[in-house]
């Protein structure tokens, strides 16, 4: 279980890594786009992004990871 939680929190980390490291300009027009959303907007799109994880982590648990 603990091995599992830091494959991902590792895969998570190696993907935002690469965001930043090939595409700075692009987070900081990303950044500016949230900053203009309403809260409320910004709220939704958190909740679905959590929504989607656990998704994809009970699918990969189906799969046998």
């Amino acid at each position: 279980m603990i091995g599992t939680a830091l494959l991902a929190l590792g895969l998570v980390l190696i993907v935002e890594g690469l965001v930043y490291a090939l595409a700075p300009s692009l987070v900081e027009q990303m950044l500016e786009a949230l900053r203009q959303m309403p809260p409320e907007a910004r709220r939704i799109l958190g909740g679905l992004a959590i929504l989607s994880g656990f998704v994809l982590v009970w699918l990969a648990k189906m799969l046998g990871a």
